[in-house]
C-alpha cells in the first residue's frame, strides 16, 4: 500500500514516487520512482484480473513510455499457475495493442521466468519447476519475437547472470540462482542502447536491481 512506502526518503533525494498497489493488502505492487515528471501516469492496465493485484504502472514521457510490471508466481499450486498462463496471455495482447500507440515501451520487472537454460543454475532439475516451464519459455521466445528484445542479452551472453536467490541453502553465496528480472525493450530502442548491468552486490532482498542506460 502507498503508506508503507516511506516516499519523503527518495523525495528528498529528488525523485517522485508513482505507486498502484493490489486491492489486497501488503499482497503485490508496482512502483516506479523518477527525477524528470511524466507527462502522463497510467496506474493499471484496464484488465480488472490484472489491477486487482496491482501488477502494472507506466510513465509516459514524450516520444517513449516506461513500464514497471510484476507477473505473477505459480510456485504456490495449480491455480496460480493457471492464472499465471493467462496473465501471460492478457499482457501480450494488452502490449501489442498499447505499442501501436506508444512504439517505444521499455518494460521492467520481474517476469518470474527463466528464458533459457543459461538463466538458471540447474536447468535440468527444475525443467518442471514453475518458472522455467516449456510454456512459459515459450511465452517468453513468442513475446520477443514480436518486436522486443532482451535488453541484458544485447552485450552479455555469459552465464551464471543471476537476479534472484533463494534464502535457502546459501544460495546466494554459491551463486546458484535465477535470472527473472528483465528490462525488455521494443525494437526501435535498439539503436540507443548504451549499456545493461546486472547489480549482484546490491543485498537488500532476494532480488538485485538490473541497470540499462539508453541514450534517447
Amino acid at each position: 500500500m502507498p503508506e508503507q512506502f516511506d516516499s519523503l526518503l527518495f523525495q528528498k533525494d529528488g525523485y517522485e514516487c508513482y505507486i498502484h498497489s493490489a486491492c489486497r493488502p501488503g499482497y503485490s505492487g508496482v512502483a516506479i520512482l523518477c527525477k524528470q515528471t511524466p507527462n502522463n501516469v497510467e496506474y493499471g492496465c484496464g484488465i480488472d484480473e490484472i489491477d486487482y493485484e496491482g501488477r502494472v504502472i507506466r510513465v509516459d514521457y514524450e516520444g517513449y513510455s516506461v513500464m514497471s510490471v510484476y507477473f505473477p508466481s505459480g510456485s504456490s499450486g495449480d491455480l496460480r499457475q493457471s492464472f499465471k498462463i493467462r496473465f501471460l496471455r492478457l499482457f501480450e495482447t494488452y502490449i501489442l495493442k498499447l505499442r501501436r500507440k506508444i512504439p517505444n515501451l521499455i518494460i521492467c520487472g520481474d517476469f518470474n521466468i527463466c528464458h533459457k537454460s543459461i538463466d538458471i543454475h540447474n536447468p535440468i532439475r527444475n525443467k518442471n519447476t514453475s518458472g522455467f516451464l516449456p510454456e512459459e519459455r515459450e511465452w517468453m521466445s513468442s513475446f520477443i519475437a514480436e518486436g522486443f528484445i532482451d535488453s541484458f542479452r544485447i552485450s552479455n551472453q555469459e552465464p551464471h547472470q543471476y537476479t534472484w536467490w533463494s534464502y535457502r541453502a546459501n544460495a546466494r553465496a554459491k551463486n546458484l540462482g535465477w535470472r527473472i528480472d528483465y528490462i525488455m525493450i521494443s525494437n526501435p530502442l535498439i539503436p540507443t542502447f548504451n549499456k545493461s548491468v546486472i547489480l549482484s552486490e546490491a543485498k537488500h532482498s532476494d532480488h538485485c536491481p538490473v541497470l540499462l542506460e539508453l541514450a534517447i
